[in-house]
């Protein structure tokens, strides 16, 4: 069993034009037109079982259609939606409700393509609204290759965040990009160990070694695999992390059953 934490989809009439702009601005080449069929083809391909498709919300206008089609197909095909919010939300209770009852299992937070910082208090807001509501809450973390001049996730951020909401979000905060991307240093010394779950999304060819000391210091309970498909190959990905070091225990939790508790599924 293998389950692809983190992927992106678009509505086949936008698809091609939205990343072709966001290949543009971070110099990623895609492996997919971004197509949810091209997922799955994807998926069947590298013998993925499930995939997670976390959307982003840009502008406040945006979320209610996000949510209303994330609702529609999660689930369907194997592949299940997280839901949209904007820091700017007029409805943060109403939104995360809807959320909640459309069977969805968290919300995607991206502070760069959303202009905010982490610890800002409209995100602080609604990750205490969202984790009452017992979802999850992914979020980008670290550097945006389409955005590397200013940082709007640091692992100091997240630090912040987690002390002003201690016991509130223990265990229901996901860190994209193994904790922050391109900041491994920083994720060993400041967030390994704490209550939060890391993805490996965009990471696992960068800094393998990085990755496998974070494995072993944050513990495999709370690591996820992911790819960040189309901007990394499934094929691709799911073969550096069979060989990484691990045990087979450790790569299983990884690979599926750490998803599966998230997600509520077998």
């Amino acid at each position: 069993m293998v389950i692809d934490f983190h992927t992106h989809t678009f509505p086949d009439k936008m698809a091609e034009k939205t990343v072709a702009h966001l290949a543009k601005i971070g110099g990623l080449p895609p492996h997919t037109d971004g197509k949810r069929g091209s997922l799955l083809e994807s998926m069947n391909k590298y013998g993925i079982d499930r995939s997670v498709v976390l959307p982003v919300a840009t502008l406040p206008k945006q979320e209610r259609s996000i949510n209303a089609l994330s609702a529609e197909l999660n689930g369907k095909d194997v592949i299940f939606y997280a839901g949209g919010i904007h820091p700017d939300c007029g409805d943060v209770c109403g939104t995360l409700d809807f959320i909640k009852k459309s069977g969805l299992f968290g919300i995607k937070l991206h502070p760069d393509y959303q202009g905010v910082h982490f610890d800002d208090p409209r995100y602080v807001n609604i990750m205490r609204e969202a984790a009452k509501r017992g979802l999850y809450i992914v979020t980008h973390a670290g550097i945006d290759v389409g955005f590397r001049d200013h940082v709007h996730c640091t692992p100091d951020m997240i630090l912040n965040v987690l002390g002003q909401l201690e016991g509130v979000i223990d265990n229901r905060l996901i860190l994209a990009h193994m904790g922050s991307y391109e900041m491994p240093d920083e994720v060993l010394c400041k967030l390994c160990g704490k209550p939060v779950y890391m993805d490996t999304a965009a990471v696992l060819d960068l800094y393998p070694d990085k990755c496998v000391e974070i494995i072993r210091k944050h513990g495999a309970d709370r690591i996820l695999f992911a790819t960040d498909s189309p901007w990394k190959s499934q094929g691709e990905y799911l073969g550096i992390f069979e060989n990484l070091p691990l045990s087979e225990g450790e790569k299983e939790k990884i690979l599926h059953r750490n998803a599966e508790r998230i997600l509520s599924v077998k």
